[in-house]
């Protein structure tokens, strides 16, 4: 064991709201995993009107290449989203972690923070969930906390906002 060994980070202690893995999911099936399904069933149909000879490998090709992989993102991405999306606030910062393939943990001290607003597009009014986004002054960008329930991101917003306040430096 080294000498000096760094501390690590812990995960931050707040998960998302368990309703994001369905807001994920549909975000998954109208972004990604539906256009790869209606390409395939698109291909498999007009093969089998046109050249039916070719569905004998075309339907393995189809299968391999576009609805395994699109049933596996539609499977598997909200699984993944969920397990790393969490946040907390603490007296002096706020820390969030998120993504999924390329995973992000950012901490900004409350006395950065400039603006916090909160976000619902159309998929996640149907799921009653928001997404809080935090601007620091600081080049790294916003902190994102997304999948909160309508009611924690109000909550999360206004404590936000007033440790701010209460916190002297560049927000203050």
């Amino acid at each position: 064991m080294p000498l000096h060994a760094a501390p690590r980070l812990r995960p931050p202690r707040h998960r998302v709201d368990p309703r994001a893995r369905q807001w994920w999911t549909a975000q998954a099936l109208v972004s990604v995993s539906g256009p790869m399904l209606l390409t395939a069933l698109t291909l498999a149909l007009l093969s089998a009107l046109f050249f039916p000879g070719a569905l004998p490998w075309l339907a393995p090709l189809l299968l391999v290449t576009l609805v395994v992989p699109a049933l596996g993102y539609a499977a598997l991405m909200p699984r993944g989203r969920y397990a790393v999306h969490a946040w907390e606030l603490g007296t002096h910062s706020v820390y969030a972690s998120g993504g999924w393939l390329w995973q992000k943990r950012r901490i900004a001290p409350l006395s950065r923070v400039q603006t916090v607003d909160t976000v619902r597009g159309p998929v996640q009014r149907r799921y009653g969930l928001a997404t809080l986004i935090v601007t620091t002054a600081s080049t790294a960008g916003n902190i994102k906390i997304a999948g909160l329930s309508d009611a924690d991101a109000e909550e999360l917003s206004r404590r936000i906002g007033e440790a701010a306040q209460a916190v002297p430096g560049d927000a203050a």
